[in-house]
């Protein structure tokens, strides 16, 4: 789609709704993770170069997509593809299987960009770095119950796949959310002992966990909700001081915000240190990596030194360590991806310009949508930002609902027919590689797709 085209007639996606048709007979729905899916079929893509995606039949679209936020460099970075090429060449293998120096480097890295870092272990999902740093703050604590804000989404595993996205027959009342699970097969037992807070509303958060902190392990939250609603810098300060009144672990879950809105995330936004913080996405640099870091007092649970090794039949210790394993954590090249996207974000107009970018195209869209007469806000921090329909408001999963999400919808999908790509729905994403002519052709798409569904 070298121009950006007048109308859907003119895209075709045939080849993609072919594939995705073979697809569904080998892997349930077509797609290996949920999130791929949207109707009536998924984009089946082919190649992927700076700021563009190709789809199999030949479409090209500027992504805003970015692997959901992964990819802070583009697509295929120069200097992303050597460090990885030169890691595995000069090494001889593209894993040991064994310490390195490249996880001390990382780790180190780690500890000097985040206030709330003093050790770190890697996982390879951001999902396996809560749900560590959970049963983390289990063992730390003696305590069994989670609790975490209703809305906020921390991966795809039973004790925090509650009440992300709950129906209203189910969720409780604003000031009390229930305990909804997402999918089926979370046990009640999970259910029984996830409990779910308000975003934003500190008073209401105080009561509940007044009530539970007994049993309450940790406070699991995305500081930035979604990646594009923020806390209030007061709540923030309160939550932080009622979780150190009553000894309960404070998480933050950076998967989404670490690098994105600040190099050392939310966290250095708002001027508040976790316990413990949780990374992945930009991390790996476009492969699979998770992040657990926090104080050195929790995080030495972790160590292996004083307990008995589990997986070797046959040896013996009184001591039973916190068990924390994985073949690939730490992978050398994912840690040489993800330095080297490090090191690009902090040159001189690294992650600034991305900023500089954003802030260019939300401005431009806020103007064109005004010229239109269509309430909208450019929501976001930093290099995310999300376009939500509506002139009230937004801070948490409730005040959603009074977004126009149908005409966000079919907006959407009109952007995909004129070259704009992203999961219909999704939050914005921008990188080092989108540039001006990126934000012209976007902001004249917006307009096309405002036309044509208006």
């Amino acid at each position: 789609m070298e121009n950006v085209t007048e109308t859907a007639a003119e895209v075709s996606t045939a080849k993609s709704q072919a594939l995705f048709e073979e697809a569904m007979d080998v892997m349930p729905g077509g797609v290996t993770a949920n999130i791929k899916y949207f109707k009536p079929h998924p984009i089946v893509m082919e190649e992927g170069h700076g700021s563009r995606l190709y789809d199999v039949d030949g479409n090209e679209y500027i992504d805003y997509l970015l692997c959901y936020g992964a990819l802070m460099t583009g697509h295929g970075h120069p200097a992303v593809y050597t460090a990885v090429t030169e890691q595995m060449y000069s090494k001889g293998t593209t894993i040991f299987g064994a310490p390195h120096r490249l996880e001390i480097t990382m780790a180190q890295k780690l500890r000097d960009l985040y206030r709330g870092i003093d050790q770190v272990r890697f996982c390879n999902s951001g999902m396996e770095a809560t749900l560590l740093a959970v049963r983390l703050a289990a063992a730390y604590t003696g305590r069994h119950k989670i609790a975490k804000f209703e809305g906020h989404y921390h991966g795809g595993y039973d004790q925090v796949l509650m009440s992300v996205n709950p129906d209203e027959t189910e969720e409780g009342t604003a000031e009390n959310p229930a305990c909804v699970p997402d999918s089926s097969g979370v046990s009640s037992e999970c259910v029984a002992n996830t409990v779910v807070l308000p975003f934003n509303d500190i008073t209401a958060c105080e009561t509940i966990l007044r009530k539970q902190a007994d049993d309450v392990s940790c406070v699991i939250m995305e500081p930035i909700q979604s990646g594009f609603i923020p806390a209030s810098p007061d709540f923030m300060k309160q939550l932080r001081a009622l979780t150190e009144e009553l000894g309960i672990v404070l998480i933050y879950d950076e998967v989404k915000t670490g690098f994105r809105v600040s190099l050392g995330g939310a966290q250095e936004i708002y001027g508040i240190k976790p316990d413990l913080t949780t990374l992945g996405k930009v991390l790996g640099g476009g492969f699979p990596v998770g992040a657990l870091g926090g104080k050195r007092e929790i995080m030495e649970l972790c160590s292996p030194a004083s307990g008995r090794d589990i997986l070797t039949a046959g040896t013996s210790g009184s001591e039973k360590a916190f068990f924390h394993s994985g073949t690939y954590n730490g992978h050398p090249t994912t840690l040489a991806a993800g330095l080297a996207t490090i090191q690009l974000l902090e040159k001189r107009g690294g992650i600034a310009d991305v900023f500089r970018k954003t802030e260019q195209l939300k401005r431009g869209l806020t103007e064109l949508y005004q010229e239109f007469n269509v309430p909208m806000q450019a929501m976001g921090v930093g290099s995310i930002f999300n376009i939500v329909l509506t002139d009230e408001p937004i801070r948490n999963l409730r005040d959603m609902r009074k977004a126009d999400t149908d005409l966000r919808r079919r907006i959407d999908e009109a952007l995909l027919t004129l070259g704009i790509y992203s999961k219909p729905m999704n939050r914005y994403s921008m990188s080092t590689a989108h540039d001006e002519a990126d934000i012209e052709k976007t902001i004249d798409a917006h307009r096309k797709a405002l036309e044509r569904v208006l």
